[in-house]
């Protein structure tokens, strides 16, 4: 039986850390064309999301939680747009530094990894389930 529990508990974990990729994925998505508001100021920056293997004192398990949500140091995209209000003194903008396809690919990963997370508890839940119909019939 600890063992299943701790299973439910490796797997909560990881739909916690998922749910939280998604989230930061999510922001990027949304973003991904903002500009500052202010003529030659920076613009949305990506945010990227490292995790952690920490031990669950409580079970014994190992788990995942979110190590750092960080700000994605490559540079901007300059694209040439006097127009934009966001434009500095020589007409260039920046544009922020998310690709909407890395962005895409990422959140189908972690999509992907929060469902696998949501099997292993189903099926850790299921074997509890069938452990105590078998201590019921004896």
């Amino acid at each position: 039986m600890d063992s299943l529990v701790s299973s439910i508990r490796a797997a909560g974990s990881g739909l916690s850390a998922q749910a939280s990729r998604i989230r930061v994925v999510s922001e990027n998505i949304a973003n991904a064309n903002s500009t500052s508001r202010i003529a030659g100021g920076d613009p949305y920056q990506r945010k990227t999301i490292s995790f952690l293997e920490t031990l669950d004192r409580d079970t014994g398990t190992n788990i995942v939680t979110v190590a750092d949500i960080a700000r994605d140091q490559s540079n901007f995209v300059i694209e040439f747009d006097p127009g934009n209000p966001a434009a500095d003194g020589s007409g260039n903008v920046k544009l922020p530094n998310v690709n909407p396809i890395i962005e895409m690919a990422d959140m189908r990963e972690a999509n992907r990894s929060y469902e696998a997370n949501i099997q292993v508890i189903k099926q850790a839940r299921d074997l509890i389930s069938m452990t105590i119909d078998l201590m019921r019939g004896s």
